[in-house]
């Protein structure tokens, strides 16, 4: 698939991404503030970037008795869910900071956590974002053989057992994104079907300095300092936690019951809505009540106000919700949300059971 056979979105008169952009946009001039972060993410993000290095250098040069060490890689699993989360998500987004340089840095972090911030923009930013739950683009929902999350995808005999095995595959998400995926995009120059963007000599020294950096840092030194069994243990415990928080909360955003997975046209290749409101029929929310969750993951259970506003920082999604929420009322389309995380989990699970069952 290239770049000029991808779906369109119809261009409409009574556009309601214009309409929820001007009302938003006036909610941040009325009040003279800044869409983008502000010191609390700045805090936010200080003390979740030194906890990484805290607990790390703790691990690896003051290593405590093992029941207390793997107990710290489950914590340092859950920093670099949270950093990818609070840090490296706006940042990519350009929300975090209204300085490009700070956006950039922040954008950086996720270099520390050994994934590569090309590939991320890409897969993210630019395809899932635009492209979000249409089988065949959206590489969110594609998931080899092993997970059916589209009904328009191949149902297999495998399918129906999918909701009892999807907490392994979704534990190996990390380690697999590591050690496979961003070298599966770099050395194919594709993501899914869709041809990567050309890239820099900058690029391409990243990605290859980046993936040096986290073997050296999080594989050989860890065996040099503290033999394989101590090391493979505590990598492992690490990595499947973060790959579980992180996979679980994405998951919960589009891939449970009532969110669409609409196809275009074939005639015309255009989505039978415009963007805005193919977003919120693709997306839902969870736990938006909780403050203590928001703040753990970055907003991100405010989905719907990320995709309709992903240049807008986390830190505003509870005020503007309030807006979208009531533009939804206006124009007869369903806000989804889960009151809780409980409950967005086991939409998840229901979801796969359904799929895993029925074409």
């Amino acid at each position: 698939m290239s770049l000029y056979n991808l779906p369109k979105f119809p261009v409409v008169t009574k556009s309601l991404h214009t309409d929820l952009k001007k009302r938003v946009q006036e909610y941040f001039d009325q009040r003279g503030i800044n869409p983008t972060g502000n010191s609390g993410l700045f805090t936010k993000a200080i003390l979740l970037v030194s906890s990484f290095f805290i607990v790390y250098i703790h691990l690896l040069f003051f290593t405590p008795v093992n029941v207390l060490a793997i107990l710290e890689c489950f914590i340092l699993g859950g920093i670099i869910a949270a950093i990818g989360f609070n840090v490296m998500h706006d940042g990519s987004h350009g929300s975090f900071s209204e300085k490009k340089w700070l956006n950039r840095i922040a954008a950086s972090s996720i270099s520390m956590l050994g994934a590569n911030h090309f590939m991320w923009n890409m897969k993210h930013n630019m395809i899932h974002h635009t492209f979000t739950n249409i089988d065949g683009v959206d590489p969110d929902i594609e998931v080899a053989i092993l997970l059916r999350m589209a009904p328009t995808q191949k149902r297999t005999w495998l399918h129906q057992f999918q909701h009892v095995y999807f907490w392994f595959l979704y534990m190996m998400l990390y380690i697999v994104w590591l050690f496979a995926t961003d070298y599966k995009k770099y050395f194919s120059q594709k993501i899914g079907n869709i041809p990567l963007k050309k890239m820099s000599l900058g690029d391409h020294l990243e990605f290859w300095l980046v993936k040096i950096y986290h073997a050296a840092a999080f594989v050989a030194l860890p065996i040099f300092l503290l033999g394989f069994t101590k090391w493979i243990i505590g990598f492992l415990v690490m990595t499947m936690f973060a790959g579980f928080v992180l996979s679980i909360v994405f998951q919960m955003a589009h891939t449970v019951e009532h969110t669409h997975f609409p196809l275009p046209v074939e005639d015309t290749n255009r989505m039978p809505d415009e963007f805005a409101a193919h977003q919120i029929k693709t997306t839902a929310n969870f736990a938006t009540r909780n403050k203590v969750i928001s703040w753990l993951v970055g907003g991100l259970n405010f989905q719907i106000e990320h995709h309709l506003f992903p240049k807008i920082s986390h830190v505003h999604y509870p005020a503007i919700s309030e807006i979208v929420r009531a533009v939804c009322s206006e124009y007869q389309l369903q806000y989804l949300e889960y009151p809780t995380m409980r409950e967005a989990v086991s939409a998840h699970v229901r979801f796969l059971r359904q799929m895993g069952k029925y074409d």
